[in-house]
């Protein structure tokens, strides 16, 4: 597998730490290397900077201290170390559970009171003793263990849940198809092992997806559901340091039965045709989906398997009011497509001429024409739905700007702010700036 595939990605943030390494290199995996490879300290995760291709290499992670925002970074994480479940006995356990199964605090493994110990960071380096974190040293067979500071009981077990339990067993509807917007399973961990907060819940993170805001989206218990086109399932979390989470969901190895509502005609938005026209209104040719010039996007069909974006036909895969795709000029990004009608009466929804902005990855200007689906702040939060007013009450309405597009809780700038932002589903962070780049920012690159 890829090297990157142990790491957690996280776009547009930065964590404050005192013991890292300075590198330059060319990209994220190189920086990887330099991780794996790092003797100055224990690497659990590294920052990369894509306008200055540098490289910092940390010994701390967001679990252990502060994150802030920084546009052109991303922070990766090492996954053994944000996991709070073992694996068969956890010899490779790297949370940070500090307490044994009766909820006595462990004795840190550097010191000699009440306990003094047989295993020792300077005995066994590669075992991860850091701090009074349970480990499993010896592979003892029944998990991961501490000294306590208890006097009279020398070390016990701790209670670290299996990771297997992230995934039960994948019987019917513990699989999901697509992006997994249909699953209605009932996993409920994170793919770093943390337990689910119940969506009915406002503890410890105070949100707006709840049954009454999103009754269609089958928000029940603490299930991981993708209430809001993310690329697969997730959750909030119990823990008050991850706000979120995606959810180990594993793809069903059958495929989704083929839609009644796939068409090769206009019915409704367009949001199931499936036919083979690849010429905008105007004459232009569509951009093959696969590919990334003359416009780079989004829209990769291995990310979206069920939005049927095949060879370069048109499309309607973000909801858009009709079939639409890339083109090949360079000048023009994207446009609509005439699809003839499936009736008459849907005759009224192909003449509308094209009059909504384009719905790019990047924005131009101040943003005011952004038309993408992005729901992410520059530091990672997840965006408040234009028409409710939870967890922040505003004036922001859909029906107040009716040429802003406030659809579902997609990033815009209704105000001429400086670029589009939007209301975050954190009761203690009011907005935030998106992440999006600019689109000349695409073309550097």
């Amino acid at each position: 597998g890829d090297i990157l595939d142990d790491y957690l990605r996280t776009d547009g943030v930065w964590i404050l730490t005192r013991n890292k390494q300075f590198y330059k290199t060319n990209n994220e995996k190189e920086c990887a290397e330099k991780c794996e490879a790092e003797r100055n300290l224990t690497c659990r995760a590294f920052l990369f900077t894509r306008k200055k291709l540098e490289c910092l290499t940390l010994a701390e992670n967001a679990k252990m201290t502060v994150m802030f925002t920084s546009t052109d970074t991303v922070l990766y994480e090492k996954r053994i170390y944000l996991m709070e479940c073992k694996r068969g006995i956890g010899t490779d356990y790297r949370g940070t559970e500090a307490k044994t199964q009766r909820g006595i605090p462990c004795q840190k493994w550097a010191e000699k009171i009440p306990h003094k110990p047989n295993y020792t960071p300077e005995k066994h380096p590669n075992a991860g003793l850091e701090e009074n974190y349970c480990r499993n040293p010896d592979g003892d067979e029944s998990g991961p263990w501490c000294y306590t500071t208890d006097p009279a009981t020398r070390f016990d077990y701790c209670a670290i849940p299996e990771c297997e339990d992230q995934v039960t067993h994948t019987g019917e509807g513990e699989c999901m198809q697509c992006n997994g917007e249909d699953y209605h399973g009932q996993v409920s961990r994170t793919e770093s092992g943390l337990e689910c907060q119940r969506w009915d819940a406002q503890e410890p993170h105070m949100h707006g997806f709840t049954q009454k805001h999103y009754p269609e989206k089958d928000l029940n218990m603490n299930y991981c559901r993708n209430p809001d086109g993310e690329l697969q399932p997730w959750c909030f979390t119990t823990s008050p340091n991850k706000r979120w989470e995606y959810c180990n969901i594993p793809h069903c190895s059958t495929h989704p039965p083929v839609s009644g509502l796939d068409s090769q005609c206009l019915s409704g938005k367009g949001e199931g045709y499936r036919g083979r026209i690849s010429i905008t209104e105007s004459g232009n040719a569509c951009q093959h989906w696969n590919t990334q010039f003359p416009h780079k996007h989004g829209w990769i069909p291995d990310r979206y398997p069920c939005k049927g974006l095949e060879e370069n036909y048109c499309r309607n895969p973000d909801g858009e009011k009709k079939p639409w795709c890339y083109t090949t000029s360079s000048s023009v990004r994207w446009e609509y497509c005439t699809i003839p009608p499936c009736d008459r009466t849907d005759q009224g929804i192909a003449d509308v001429p094209a009059q909504v902005p384009q719905p790019e990855e990047c924005y131009r200007g101040k943003g005011q024409s952004y038309r993408g689906t992005t729901s992410v702040t520059a530091s990672g939060k997840k965006c408040q739905a234009w028409n409710s007013m939870f967890p922040h009450r505003h004036i922001k309405t859909p029906d107040r700007f009716p040429d802003a597009d406030l659809r579902h809780n997609y990033c815009r700038n209704p105000d001429g702010d400086s670029s589009p932002w939007c209301f975050t589903t954190d009761p203690n962070t009011i907005w935030e700036y998106c992440n999006l780049k600019r689109c000349d920012d695409h073309t550097q690159e």
